[in-house]
């Protein structure tokens, strides 16, 4: 399994928190529910520092290189993420049970 996270500062940007909050309402979440090999995303802020910023956990790296749906939040914030990663994720616990253990890498149980 692959993670990945990105922030955006948004101190240079129009949008706010609150104004991200309205583009998930409205319409940021739609886009992302079809896409294979993602097994899940969230999104995060930290007001006190005023980031805005995403979490996804793909269930391969071919998962994360196929086309995906355009980046909406790069487009409202006007620039891409200042921080973004991306590793390995070893084990991953859901309401109390494994859900993907790597056994091999890129491949899960």
């Amino acid at each position: 399994m692959k993670t990945t996270i990105s922030w955006w500062n948004l101190d240079k940007s129009s949008q706010t928190i609150e104004s991200m909050r309205d583009y998930l309402r409205e319409e940021g979440v739609a886009p992302w529910e079809d896409v294979r090999g993602m097994h899940s995303e969230f999104w995060i802020s930290d007001p006190a520092n005023n980031l805005w910023g995403a979490v996804v956990v793909w269930e391969s790296s071919d998962a994360m290189s196929q086309p995906l749906p355009p980046n909406r939040a790069t487009e409202l914030i006007g620039y891409p993420p200042s921080m973004r990663t991306t590793f390995d994720m070893e084990v991953l616990i859901e309401n109390g049970r494994a859900a993907g253990v790597v056994t091999d890498r890129d491949t899960i149980r």
